[in-house]
């Protein structure tokens, strides 16, 4: 069901409604918001003539799956950005389309989203909010999806910098869950890459829906989503560093393994020659004599204890 926030001239309180009642240009001096959750082709089609929305945007607005875009139709704006939501097996996207055009504002979202709601509460307890025109209040949800992306990169962060700290203090890392992060970060650079451009196009794009004073604005999101880039690309570079460290560790683990199985295989090499020598089935076998098998006895015992103290003086063992 459609949402529609009016908000009146002379400051608050906002006028909330929800229905279809209110599908229409607003009047004079009044800003209007309308937001749709889960739209289907005839609820935009209502729009589209009393808005005049071009029908390609009215497509590309029924079409999800669609990446972070900027385009200028004459009469309004078609922006295209993404929220990132975290789920249990990755990083997800919620599409937030939206239609910008003086005194009007339409978003168009699949998915609830309740940083909408945060705005919707911001401003109806400022009453600045239209003093400041209908771009400022797209500013209001640009600026809460980008904490909110700003959020959920943290968290990631954060299980990049657990699963590193459990390398480095013994414990077997879970690879599952790094080759999971390592896949969120791509979706996620996937999704907020495109969007660096887009607010970089609104600080600078001159259209009737914005004014000066919101450029600033937008100008401030612009610095968060770069930081967000680069807060994706710090994060790709340490699962990738944890990710070879994890490689180094368990090449060093084999080769002490194999160093020991070798160091042992040396060892009773000697006694393996001698026994083998001695335990021929020959008849009149040379130097048979008591003596020498006591003797043969010895070196089989002291050889071994020597090899290994060699070993170990070498730093072999």
């Amino acid at each position: 069901m459609p949402r529609v926030v009016d908000i009146p001239a002379n400051g608050p309180p906002v006028v909330r409604t929800a229905g279809d009642e209110r599908l229409e240009p607003p009047e004079p001096g009044l800003l209007r918001w309308i937001d749709i959750e889960k739209p289907n082709a005839e609820l935009l089609e209502t729009l589209r003539e009393p808005f005049h929305l071009h029908p390609l945007a009215i497509e590309d607005c029924l079409t999800f799956g669609q990446r972070p875009k900027l385009e200028e139709y004459p009469g309004h704006l078609f922006v295209v950005i993404h929220q990132l939501v975290l789920g249990d097996a990755a990083v997800d996207g919620n599409e937030i389309h939206a239609f910008l055009s003086p005194g009007v504002l339409i978003t168009v979202h699949v998915e609830p989203c309740m940083e909408l709601g945060r705005v919707v509460e911001r401003i109806a307890h400022d009453d600045t909010v239209h003093s400041r025109g209908i771009g400022f209040v797209y500013y209001l949800i640009a600026d809460q999806v980008s904490s909110a992306n700003d959020d959920v990169l943290m968290c990631l962060a954060d299980a990049i910098e657990d699963i590193e700290s459990e390398l480095f203090g013994g414990k077997e890392p879970a690879l599952p869950r790094l080759f999971s992060l390592k896949r969120s970060l791509s979706a996620a650079r996937r999704f907020l890459s495109p969007q660096r451009d887009l607010f970089a196009g609104l600080t600078k794009l001159q259209h009737r829906a914005l004014t000066d004073r919101t450029a600033l604005y937008f100008r401030d999101v612009y610095d968060k989503v770069v930081r967000a880039n680069e807060s994706i690309e710090a994060s790709r570079d340490l699962a990738s560093n944890v990710l070879d460290a994890y490689f180094s560790q368990m090449s060093q683990r084999t080769n002490d393994i194999m160093r020991r199985l070798t160091a042992l295989s040396a060892v009773f090499l000697p006694l393996t020659f001698i026994t083998g020598f001695f335990g021929q089935n020959f008849h009149m076998l040379p130097f048979g004599s008591h003596g020498l098998m006591w003797f043969v006895i010895a070196l089989c015992a002291a050889l071994p204890v020597t090899m290994v103290y060699w070993f170990y003086r070498s730093r072999w063992l």
